[in-house]
């Protein structure tokens, strides 16, 4: 069933194939860090503030523990080691496969907040975690 990105639906599905995926967890296992994924609107770049929506996901060896979707100005929003930030445009692009997310991250089209030498250590969790998102169906998105 297809889930418009970002919501509790898109996460829901997320956290399931995350901790269903038998190579995600595998590639995984050493990973500790929750990430959040702060979402600007088109328009409105990474600092600016305005309308950002959050997806809030609880890393840990190879499992998601939990996930979360917060809307704009929700107060409740957990802190994370890891920082996502980017427009929706710059999101779906990379969830469609149009933009490779370590190419994304490097050219800070994909603002990261926290320890870049972990992520970069960690290079096939980062993909493995990307495939995994785009196994979440997406409107529009042709299927098979």
């Amino acid at each position: 069933m297809p889930h418009s990105f970002p919501s509790t639906g898109w996460v829901e599905s997320l956290v399931a194939i995350l901790n269903e995926d038998e190579r995600y967890a595998h590639v995984a296992r050493g990973w500790e860090g929750d990430l959040l994924f702060e979402i600007h609107p088109d328009g409105d770049g990474p600092g600016v503030g305005q309308g950002v929506q959050r997806v809030y996901l609880d890393l840990w060896h190879g499992r998601c523990r939990s996930g979360s979707f917060h809307e704009v100005g929700s107060l409740n929003v957990p802190k994370a080691a890891f920082s996502m930030l980017a427009t929706k445009a710059q999101f779906l692009r990379i969830l469609s496969g149009e933009l490779d997310p370590m190419q994304a991250m490097l050219t800070r089209k994909l603002q990261v907040v926290g320890s870049m030498g972990y992520i970069l250590r960690n290079v096939p969790v980062v993909l493995d975690f990307v495939r995994c998102c785009r196994r979440v169906e997406l409107p529009g998105q042709p299927t098979g």
